[in-house]
């Protein structure tokens, strides 16, 4: 089967569909800010916070789960699964991922789909919403390449026209409902960690420390791992296979972001259900997709073979 990133060619005599799609709406912009600068925020006070009071191991707990939960949402769900195709998953599995990678507050799935297989499409290239090439190669170029590839490409108001890059999803009601209740998700997101840290101290306070680490700390840790992705495994790194970009390995990613920092497989072979293929590249999604796929819950997975590997090597 043909890559899910192999754009078709438009019928005879039309022109390909725009890349965007108009612009997001005043409240939407001022949601997306939101959703950067308060778990930001969050991040930044959390090491005196932590020195002096309000962490507790229910807390820690809490937002490991959370981050496993949601983390693992978007790297097999929104990531390798929607986006890629690398498996196909049955229906309370399909919408299980694309409620959990919701719970990570990094947009809605149709949206996040979009804007990554558009971002393979024109990977390091002049249409790659978030290139750290697109300034140039100098070192103001690359500083602020750093920054538009991290954070400063949520900030623009262009929206990736999802009619082209995900008309499979507009297509799935289960996702466009889910889709369509991003928002309540944000809420149940950041409530249901504060909710637990409620009832297990029996406490108002318990519920504001539980909120706080692991709603707000957790959210904004798994924003930056994700977004590193974007910029630093586009900048540095090692590239042992034959990729049509700057997409790099960056080993001390690999156990925070679930395996996606073994960038420079991904991007040679973007359908692989495995990124991390060498001995010792650790790629914690990978085994969840081992582990679906062993209790019958996902099939046709796109595993790596060996020759597949050895022609991307000598490509290299």
């Amino acid at each position: 089967m043909p890559s899910i990133l192999q754009e078709r060619p438009p019928p005879s005599g039309r022109a390909a569909a725009p890349i965007t799609d108009g612009q997001r709406s005043t409240t939407e912009q001022a949601l997306v800010v939101a959703f950067m600068a308060l778990p930001l925020l969050a991040l930044a006070a959390a090491v005196p916070l932590a020195w002096g009071w309000g962490l507790t191991w229910l807390d820690i707990g809490l937002a490991a789960g959370f981050y496993v939960i949601s983390g693992l949402g978007v790297t097999v769900g929104f990531h390798r699964y929607f986006t890629h195709g690398s498996f196909k998953a049955n229906r309370p599995l399909r919408i299980a991922l694309a409620v959990a990678g919701s719970l990570a507050l990094q947009g809605g799935v149709t949206d996040w789909v979009a804007d990554h297989r558009r971002h393979h499409a024109y990977s390091d290239k002049e249409g790659d919403p978030h290139s750290p090439w697109l300034f140039g190669s100098g070192p103001v170029a690359l500083a602020r390449g750093f920054w538009h590839s991290h954070m400063g490409w949520l900030l623009e108001r262009d929206k990736t026209n999802a009619r082209r890059f995900a008309p499979d999803l507009l297509a799935d009601r289960d996702i466009v409902r889910v889709n369509s209740a991003f928002i309540w998700l944000t809420v149940a997101s950041l409530g249901l960690p504060a909710l637990i840290g409620g009832l297990a101290t029996w406490s108002f306070w318990g519920a504001l420390t539980a909120l706080f680490w692991a709603g707000l700390v957790r959210v904004a840790l798994l924003h930056h791992v994700t977004w590193s992705i974007n910029s630093i495994c586009h900048m540095v790194g090692d590239r042992p296979f034959a990729a049509r970009d700057r997409s790099a390995n960056v080993w001390w990613l690999a156990v925070l972001s679930f395996g996606e920092s073994w960038h420079n497989l991904h991007h040679a072979d973007p359908t692989c259900a495995r990124h991390g293929v060498k001995r010792g590249q650790i790629d914690i999604s990978a085994r969840v997709v081992w582990a679906f796929e062993k209790f019958g819950w996902v099939t046709s997975v796109r595993w790596p073979t060996q020759r597949r590997l050895e022609r991307l090597t000598k490509d290299a």
